[in-house]
């Protein structure tokens, strides 16, 4: 059995949650057996990440023996001479070896975790941020929606409903803009509500639900190290990558000057950045498995965390197959803590058959393969069109420690 062509599929979800576009991946065998992927956040148009695709599959994977993913990974980590994490050519990467597993799940007639080592938990314990009842093609909180991002009253309603929904642990960021400029000092007002949101929320769940704090990197230690003192009687599962990715010292400080654990992992890639996350005193990791390296590479870094004591909390802000994907992952990994979870009708509209959850847990997928097949038809009813908005996009605002602008729209 040879991996002898893949397509590309683009589609746009409505509401905006989970990013602007999806880009889904089929790569199929000389022998007729094809399987699905999900490639994660490449900062460029969607267009472009399609013929990164093409061009990578072509030139390191087509004529391949699906088992070979080793020599797969080695091949594009390698390319243009490079050796090192590329969160570009990673998400390329990872979207292509998800579909190879798949493929291989469908050939030996079983689901992906037991050719990862079995499954180990029954259930996984899943995790959704407070999302408004009503959102805009961006994600955003729709006209005359509850801010539940910023407001802690409407957070704390919005959290009471998902708990009675059964989820068990909800997630949030208020803590300010993410713009381009890396760590700020966050405002005294900016530090006062997010600490009025995290209370709130508190007293509205109680015991019942885990409350874990977002924040997206745009933080200096010091600014970090005063919101997490603020944030600590409250006792948050996590603290998400409080200072920006490329400052992991800085992510350590924090982490040895605060009693919450510290998380991060969304804008990493390969086991060298996620043991370096390690190395600094993270203490759970966040991989998002269509950047980090697809799945054997997520599974490595898995397996690191147990050195460390230390967990790990796949990251989906995309669509149904990574999440998929990074499920299969966790079912055998021991250090498995939380998954991140969207669930939406177009989530589900995408796929011929959803995955299965049960009161804020998702059961294991029984079908050969990632047990996830697209429904074509559905991603063609939402098309993308060349030249929109990224996946994810940072404010290009630039601000002071007052929260306000000082340069503008750059």
């Amino acid at each position: 059995m040879k991996l002898e062509s893949i397509d590309t599929f683009v589609t746009v979800p409505p509401t905006g949650l989970g990013g602007s576009f999806w880009v889904f991946v089929k790569v199929t065998t000389d022998v007729g057996i094809d399987g699905v992927g999900e490639c994660y956040g490449i900062p460029v148009s969607a267009d472009i990440t399609c013929r990164m695709i093409t061009d990578t599959f072509d030139r390191y994977i087509a004529g391949m023996d699906p088992h070979h993913v080793e020599t797969m990974f080695r091949r594009v980590y390698s390319a243009g001479f490079t050796q090192r994490p590329d969160v570009s050519m990673m998400g390329v990467f990872s979207g292509i070896e998800m579909a190879v597993w798949d493929i291989l799940g469908k050939h030996h007639e079983v689901p992906v975790y037991e050719l990862l080592g079995g499954r180990f938990h029954d259930r996984l314990r899943t995790y959704t941020y407070l999302y408004p009842l009503d959102v805009d093609e961006n994600g955003q909180p729709g006209e005359g929606s509850p801010d539940v991002y910023h407001d802690g009253d409407a957070a704390a309603e919005a959290a009471a409903r998902y708990v009675e929904m059964g989820w068990t642990a909800i997630k949030q960021d208020p803590a300010g803009p993410y713009t381009i400029q890396g760590g700020r000092e966050l405002s005294l007002g900016e530090l006062s509500r997010s600490e009025y949101n995290v209370r709130r929320i508190r007293e509205a769940v109680g015991d019942r639900a885990d409350i874990l704090f977002g924040t997206h990197g745009q933080m200096t230690t010091s600014s970090a190290i005063r919101l997490a003192r603020r944030l600590e009687p409250y006792d948050p599962l996590w603290f998400e990558e409080p200072c920006p990715p490329d400052q992991m010292d800085a992510i350590g400080r924090v982490a040895a000057a605060t009693s919450i654990p510290v998380a991060t992992g969304e804008r990493l890639t390969t086991k060298g950045e996620f043991h370096a996350a390690l190395e600094a005193g993270v203490s759970i990791v966040q991989p998002d498995i269509g950047r980090s390296g697809g799945v054997w590479e997520t599974k490595k870094i898995a397996i690191l965390t147990e050195l460390y004591n230390a967990q790990i909390a796949p990251h989906i802000y995309c669509g149904p197959v990574a999440h998929a994907a990074a499920a299969h992952v966790g079912f055998t990994s021991p250090s498995f803590l939380l998954l991140e979870t969207i669930r939406s009708e177009f989530h589900e509209a995408v796929v011929v058959e959803p995955l299965d959850w049960d009161s804020g847990y998702l059961s294991p997928p029984c079908r050969p393969g990632l047990g996830i097949e697209l429904d074509l038809d559905a991603i063609a009813a939402h098309p993308y069109t060349s030249g929109g908005r990224l996946h994810l996009e940072m404010a290009q605002t630039v601000l002071d420690s007052a929260n306000t602008r000082t340069i503008g729209e750059l």
